[in-house]
């Protein structure tokens, strides 16, 4: 893991708007199908500073920020390509041990995601502030993905994450803000839960009961506060990735990160992005 060098031209700072929860919003669901995403949370965009974390006077940490980034060179020679990505779980281990610490890493699965390139293997890039976990549902994965890997044994904690990198040319068009994880109060979070169809439905339906919602799996969404203090890294290579933390069992250390993508309109040079996240659980024992 070698160190990231600053070669990004990009302003200091990016003036953009970010999609955040309305407080009246009641019904918060995430109706997941492939190709499609749809949300029936209310949602306002509001006003927001983007900084260039590469210009950022420190580097950033997971235990202080709740994300990083490092260099990684994948042996993947195409992204879009199952098969070649079936030995990247290996890779995301590999990343998580050296930046962590952790003695065990338990993979989850892989997403492509593009802004304008459909497909039923390629989502759209999630465009609101939002964790991929809520608490409850970190836990409870975390806990099943462990027994299931280690019976009989324990953890004393673990980290839900994410490793996410771009595999299209700098600059991107929809790049990755991330927001510090000391910046974001319990106050501003919401549950959003996780509705995997084959259709979205539509009208009422979208806000019909669901037997057993609470159970279900739910993203964190978040209210506005001028408070949150958001960075992108501009200009990321194919060699680059950002590890997101969704949750940390130590709360003492930062133990959630906020993002989403945001279109940058700064750069007229810019590239559709096309990405690749891998969802992954990190234990210590």
């Amino acid at each position: 893991m070698a160190t990231v060098i600053n070669r990004s031209t990009a302003a200091p700072a990016v003036e953009t708007r970010i999609d955040y929860l309305v407080p009246t919003s009641k019904i918060n669901r995430r109706f997941w199908a492939p190709g499609r995403e749809v949300n029936t949370g209310i949602y306002q965009s509001y006003p927001v500073t983007i900084r260039n974390a590469r210009l950022a006077p420190e580097p950033f940490t997971l235990d202080k920020h709740g994300f990083c980034l490092a260099r990684h060179v994948s042996g993947v020679s195409d992204f879009r390509d199952p098969k070649a990505v079936a030995n990247y779980p290996a890779e995301v281990a590999d990343v998580a041990r050296m930046l962590t610490g952790c003695d065990l890493v338990v993979p989850m699965s892989g997403q492509l995601r593009s802004p304008v390139i459909s497909g039923a293997r390629i989502q759209p890039p999630a465009a609101e502030a939002h964790v991929d976990f809520n608490t409850a549902t970190a836990h409870r994965i975390a806990k099943a993905l462990f027994d299931k890997a280690a019976p009989g044994t324990s953890f004393t904690r673990f980290i839900a994450f994410s490793l996410w990198r771009t595999f299209s040319p700098p600059p991107q068009d929809w790049p990755l803000a991330l927001c510090e994880a000391g910046s974001v109060g319990d106050e501003d979070a919401v549950a959003n839960v996780k509705v995997d169809v084959d259709e979205i439905p539509e009208g009422d339906a979208l806000y019909a009961p669901i037997e057993g919602e609470e159970e279900m799996a739910a993203a964190t969404i978040f209210h506005y506060n001028p408070a949150h203090r958001w960075w992108y890294f501009p200009d990321m290579t194919a060699d680059e990735v950002i590890f997101i933390k969704f949750h940390d069992s130590d709360h003492d250390r930062a133990w959630r990160a906020p993002h989403t993508a945001f279109h940058d309109t700064s750069r007229p040079d810019a590239v559709t992005r096309e990405s690749y996240e891998f969802r992954a659980i990190a234990y210590f024992n």
